[in-house]
């Protein structure tokens, strides 16, 4: 994975480009960051950990236990579709929480928004990721990603070229990999 650090205008640029993207969809759903009362007692309470993250997207469902170990919150924000043939989510790890090895055929871009997490391409040592980190991972290569042990991460994830396929789950990645 090549890994890049951007400024945080760079950055802000960038998830202005992708929001703006993602609001051309035709009769999308309009969302408001207020919510109600009623809507807050049905959430999830917040750890000390996700308040000292700064969220720019909601939390999202969370991920398949078959893919993920830990805590893993995933939101879709731009539906890979035959104009774009582009998915754009945005996940949350909790503190030690991370992928399954896996591959995209496409590729896959990561644009780390706030926390501290790892990823490894197989093979190689494993990589820190900060806020603005940019990781490219090319096609059909073996790796994951995720939250350090003791903070979370957030991460916006790009998948191009979803013609050829989004994802291929494959098994954990046991506990000495990931603290290695």
């Amino acid at each position: 994975m090549k890994k890049i650090n951007l400024r945080n205008s760079l950055l802000a640029s960038s998830l202005f480009s992708v929001l703006l993207l993602g609001s051309c969809k035709e009769n999308a759903s309009t969302e408001t960051s207020e919510t109600t009362s009623e809507e807050t007692t049905q959430t999830e309470t917040s750890t000390s950990e996700e308040s000292e993250l700064d969220f720019i997207f909601p939390k999202g469902n969370k991920g398949p236990d078959k893919n993920f170990t830990g805590n893993a919150y995933n939101i879709g924000l731009v539906a890979p579709d035959s104009t774009y043939t582009t998915a754009v989510g945005n996940v949350y790890f909790e503190p030690g929480g991370r992928s399954n090895w896996h591959t995209h055929p496409g590729g896959q871009i990561l644009i780390i928004t706030d926390g501290k997490g790892y990823h490894q391409i197989e093979g190689q040592p494993k990589e820190i990721m900060e806020k603005g980190d940019v990781i490219k991972c090319p096609p059909n290569t073996r790796h994951w990603h995720g939250a350090s042990e003791d903070t979370g991460v957030q991460q916006m994830y790009i998948v191009p070229n979803t013609e050829k396929g989004i994802v291929e789950w494959m098994e954990a990645v046991t506990d000495s990999v990931y603290t290695k």
